[in-house]
């Protein structure tokens, strides 16, 4: 018995080297509170980074000359927002990671 413990672990390890990185797809979760307001899909209309409108809390980060967009902290969505844009971090909220991103 006790040598089924050792290949029970490198079996488990095993399976979880060929295991695939989990893709994002469906909608977004939402937000757990009300902080947000998410308008619709940034990049795209299924992008999970999210357009994000006034509410009192966004209030203060609104700017005519940029976007407000609201990503799934840790998401692949907010880092390739990250890695493609000029995107600053304002806040966080609700599970959500809130950049300005300059227009044009």
């Amino acid at each position: 018995m006790k040598h089924l413990v050792p290949l029970a672990v490198v079996a488990t390890l095993a399976a979880c080297a060929d295991t695939p990185p989990q893709t994002e797809t469906g909608a977004a979760p939402p937000p757990t509170n009300d902080d947000l307001n998410l308008v619709r899909g940034y990049r795209s209309e299924d992008d999970w980074c999210q357009l994000t409108g006034e509410t009192a809390f966004t209030g203060n980060f609104l700017d005519h000359t940029a976007d407000l967009v609201s990503c799934p902290t840790g998401s692949a969505a907010a880092q390739s927002l990250v890695e493609t844009s000029d995107a600053q971090q304002v806040a966080e909220t609700g599970g959500y990671t809130v950049y300005t991103i300059p227009r044009g």
